[in-house]
């Protein structure tokens, strides 16, 4: 087993960035690896990666990936307690189920959290499942009551919305 190498990816990277993305939506939702996704799904998520802005951190073990974790960064009205209103949005964090606990996806969300320190960023938010929960609290993240939100789900094809995370 090589040293685990972490880098930032490029638009260049969107092969690996698609490729992780829908490996870690299969695993996450329990989807059959012959599960094939909407196109509008695969057509917004490319555009997202696209965008610029977010920034993804990839982690390989030589020629083999095995991690990928994003950052999408919005602004929004400043308020007293974010004068800036740079916040970002943390998702996509996977790490491939047998190099887990090894410290990777703790190494990519630390290196989310110092770039995004970096670019005056207030609050980074997520929505953990109960596996990644203990992680996040390591690093310090806080339950939230603060929140309330809305669904507008609108008209989502019903096999996307049951499989949406």
């Amino acid at each position: 087993m090589n040293k685990i190498i972490y880098r930032k990816t490029t638009k260049a990277d969107m092969k690996i960035l698609m490729k992780l993305r829908l490996e870690m939506l299969r695993e996450v939702n329990g989807l059959s690896g012959e599960y094939e996704y909407d196109e509008n799904f695969i057509f917004e998520s490319r555009r997202y990666f696209e965008s610029g802005e977010q920034t993804t951190v990839i982690a390989s073990d030589g020629e083999t990936l095995v991690g990928c974790a994003s950052l999408s960064y919005t602004w929004i009205m400043p308020t007293f307690s974010h004068p800036t209103g740079n916040r970002a949005h943390l998702m996509n964090v996977y790490t491939r189920a047998d190099y887990r606990r090894r410290g990777i996806s703790k190494k990519m969300v630390e290196i989310l959290i110092d770039e995004a320190k970096g670019n005056g960023v207030t609050e980074i938010s997520l929505d953990a499942t109960e596996m990644g929960r203990p992680l996040y609290e390591s690093l310090g993240f806080k339950t939230s009551d603060s929140c309330m939100v809305m669904d507008l789900e609108g008209d989502i094809d019903e096999d996307y919305r049951d499989h949406r995370k």
